[in-house]
């Protein structure tokens, strides 16, 4: 593993990011640097939610928790699927999934 985060370095020294990379890593970051949007994350991590049930389990307004998917959404950290008038969410990116469970794991040591 760590030989092949050593290749990719390597690939990025002679291949400088592009502008759009750039922005979307940011952004990414910015996603996980922000504790609501972890706690949604975590959650959806584990399982599908509805919008209601989010606020329910977290402890947040739902137009709270509407502003925060729509944001994971646009960054494709979260999907919904509709099942008549309700939205179940759900993680959409299993990089970013474990990326955060190993910063979960790591603050826990």
């Amino acid at each position: 593993m760590e030989n092949e985060f050593i290749h990719q370095e390597e690939n990025l020294e002679h291949n400088d990011l592009d502008d759009e990379t750039l922005f979307l890593v940011s952004q990414t970051f910015k996603a996980l640097s922000d504790p609501t949007r972890i706690r949604i994350l975590y959650l959806l991590s584990r399982n599908e939610y509805s919008v209601n049930e989010i606020a329910k389990k977290l402890n947040l307004s739902q137009p709270t928790v509407s502003h925060q998917l729509r944001f994971l959404k646009n960054l494709r950290l979260v999907k919904y699927r509709r099942e008549g008038t309700t939205l179940y969410y759900s993680h959409d990116d299993d990089h970013v999934m474990h990326m955060l469970h190993q910063t979960i794991e790591h603050s826990k040591h």
